[in-house]
């Protein structure tokens, strides 16, 4: 089970290293129509802070979570919750929320099976976080990308 919260842990030093990037680099969207990598951060912190939130304490042998909400409401939400917030100030909070999810759901029996939405799909603690290290992945490569190029 250790290997996909190391590897959703993982993103904590990713993301504390964007500090030593310039500022204005952060804020500058990744392409036209895009967001930033300041709102990349906010966004993936705020998917840990519903998920800490709403689903994590939630998960029982044979609970059925509630389903996801709408990724494209919950991403503007995100978005509008960074009001006034530093790059800097977003990554710190990204790294104490991640920290306080994964101690969080390293606590879920690894026996435990549960079930999202409508979804017949069983999900362990670790198939559930297994989602997000994608969607991570996916972030951190359009940053890396971003950066590379600046």
């Amino acid at each position: 089970m250790g290997k996909v919260f190391t590897e959703y842990s993982k993103t904590i030093d990713e993301v504390s290293r964007l500090k030593e990037a310039d500022e204005q680099i952060l804020v500058t969207p990744i392409k036209e129509d895009a967001w930033s990598i300041r709102e990349i951060i906010g966004h993936m912190y705020y998917w840990d802070d519903y998920n800490l939130q709403n689903m994590v304490s939630q998960i029982a042998n044979g609970a059925n979570l509630p389903a996801f909400p709408d990724h494209d409401a919950q991403n503007e939400k995100a978005v509008q919750s960074l009001e006034g917030q530093s790059v800097y100030q977003i990554i710190d909070l990204f790294i104490k929320r991640r920290e306080e999810f994964l101690n969080a759901v390293r606590k879920v029996d690894k026996q435990d099976r549960f079930t999202i939405g409508s979804g017949k799909r069983a999900f362990s603690a670790e198939s559930f976080v297994k989602i997000f290290v994608k969607h991570d992945a996916h972030h951190l490569k359009q940053i890396e990308i971003f950066l590379a190029a600046h």
